[in-house]
């Protein structure tokens, strides 16, 4: 009588199923890398050329690393540095919307939700999972991390518009009230922040910079 044998061993059947979920991972980071061409409308400290998401990202994350003693609420950093790093991946699909281009932000939710349905689910399940939720929780911006998160995507832009000479609001003639309806929960996060943001407004605003 032939003695069975499995088609593959445990082993091997192991080793199947990780390269598997390594060619996904490997896959989305591919897919990640599109958003270094997604331009922004901030300029770069030096006003030499404008951001684009993956600088965004990537300095968003630093600032939660050395800012994060600034949050109102304790907060689970590693967390919170994983939310922003990932926060603006949709706009691979989607594109950067203006934070005050009203025609652009009434079309931006489901521009983004598809964005999300797709990019996330490159991943392996369970990664595609963590990373889809961390989304959704900074997009809700109930949580004290995402909360936070949503303080430096929000004082990030007005730092790098002051150290550039005001230059992106004159383009787009941003006005105070355009400023303040944007940073209406920017406190929710840190007030510390929000201080220094309001100070950045004032001052930019008696330089002409931004309309009263």
């Amino acid at each position: 009588m032939t003695k069975w044998k499995p088609l593959l061993t445990f082993r091997e059947l192991w080793r199947k199923n990780m390269n598997n979920r390594l060619e996904k991972q490997m896959e989305f980071l591919r897919e990640a890398d599109k958003s270094k061409l997604v331009g922004r409308q901030t300029y770069l400290a030096d006003g030499s050329r404008k951001e684009n998401d993956a600088e965004h990202a990537w300095h968003l994350a630093l600032m939660c690393a050395l800012l994060a003693e600034h949050a109102n609420e304790p907060i689970d950093t590693a967390k919170t540095m994983t939310m922003v790093l990932i926060h603006d991946l949709v706009e691979i699909d989607a594109g950067d919307t203006y934070a005050y281009d009203t025609a652009g932000n009434a079309s931006k939710r489901e521009r983004e939700l598809a964005a999300a349905d797709r990019i996330f689910n490159l991943l392996p399940e369970d990664q595609a999972a963590w990373l889809r939720g961390l989304w959704d929780e900074f997009e809700e911006g109930e949580t004290p991390e995402a909360k936070f998160a949503k303080s430096l995507d929000n004082i990030q832009p007005m730092m790098l518009n002051d150290a550039s000479g005001g230059r992106s609001w004159r383009e787009h003639d941003v006005h105070k009230e355009q400023i303040l309806g944007r940073n209406k929960r920017t406190p929710e996060g840190s007030k510390a922040l929000w201080e220094f943001g309001e100070s950045l407004m004032r001052k930019n605003i008696e330089k002409g910079d931004i309309k009263e």
